[in-house]
């Protein structure tokens, strides 16, 4: 069982730089074609300061630190129970190439189904650059399966 103490927990935040190469990889990846996620004229033509991050690009920027998996060992969960559950996007602003992104990450609940067989554990993730503006906010639900 999850403890519920942890529901409130804020992990340790996490910083990364947004590289070109990694927006374009991901636009490749999730079959995005609009040449402003891939060319620097033309999103500069389409009014962008550099190249933009497609949706759902944050999600990619918790995977970048040496062990992305280390809030699993934080609350004591076994790795082999856990599914992804849920993901939800809140968009506030654009991250670009070039930005810092940093990644804060808090426990808002924790619940159980089917009398405890499945437990769920929802965080949400401000998502902020190097001028502190918040840029957008994830919502995931874990699954743990016991």
């Amino acid at each position: 069982m999850i403890d519920r103490k942890f529901i409130g927990h804020r992990f340790a935040p996490s910083s990364v730089e947004v590289e070109k190469g990694q927006l374009k990889f991901f636009a490749l990846a999730t079959g995005t074609t609009d040449p402003v996620y891939f060319d620097e004229a033309a999103a500069r033509q389409a009014g962008h300061p550099a190249l933009p991050a497609p949706p759902t690009f944050a999600f990619s920027l918790g995977l970048a630190k040496p062990d992305p998996f280390d809030w699993i060992k934080e609350l004591d969960i076994d790795l082999g129970r856990v599914l992804h559950g849920e993901q939800k996007f809140e968009y506030f602003g654009q991250i670009y190439a070039g930005d810092v992104i940093t990644l804060q990450a808090e426990v808002v609940d924790i619940y159980d189904k089917k009398n405890g067989a499945l437990e769920f554990l929802v965080q949400r993730t401000t998502v902020t650059n190097q001028r502190q503006e918040l840029v957008g906010v994830m919502t995931s639900s874990t699954v743990v399966r016991n």
